[in-house]
């Protein structure tokens, strides 16, 4: 503590106390900055793949459908297209070979990735096919989901999953 001019007592310490560290000032704006460089870097990721959310939310549905193994709730929530290709118990029966021959996914990521706007042929309208290199339990492939715009919304129309391990 110390006098000022006027006899007051004035504790100089307090005051150098409430003053921020610049240490601690460059340590706070590297980790807002890491921070903010973070969530621009997924952003920059989400776009670049070039995958619209509302597809890759339906490709996460349906990969967790098939997971735990709800092959009924996949049948009845896919595109027309899915279910003029196969009867409930086909595409069930499909599913179930896939799932004992493969086994669980363990991971994926995009191999490739297109947008199609069709006026005929089977894609008609608003499609986008994406492919997987997919590690599953039992050996390594591919997965491509073909979904189509219907009514807003992105159905199943096509799920195709290849692997040397279905020999």
């Amino acid at each position: 503590m110390s006098k000022d001019e006027g006899g007051r007592i004035s504790d100089e310490s307090a005051i150098t106390s409430a003053r921020p560290n610049p240490a601690d000032c460059s340590l706070l704006f590297i980790v807002v900055l890491l921070v903010a460089l973070s969530g621009i870097a997924c952003g920059l990721k989400a776009k670049r793949s070039g995958i619209p959310a509302e597809v890759e939310a339906a490709i996460a549905t349906v990969s967790d459908d098939i997971a735990e193994e709800r092959y009924e709730k996949i049948y009845n929530e896919s595109a027309d297209l899915w279910k003029r290709d196969a009867t409930l118990e086909q595409s069930t029966e499909v599913l179930k070979t896939l799932r004992t021959k493969l086994g669980k996914v363990e991971s994926h990521r995009v191999y490739a990735a297109r947008e199609e706007n069709n006026s005929g042929g089977a894609l008609k309208g608003h499609a986008f096919i994406v492919t997987y290199q997919t590690k599953f339990e039992r050996g390594e492939g591919m997965e491509t989901f073909t979904l189509i715009e219907q009514n807003h919304q992105w159905l199943l129309a096509r799920y195709l999953a290849t692997s040397t391990a279905l020999k």
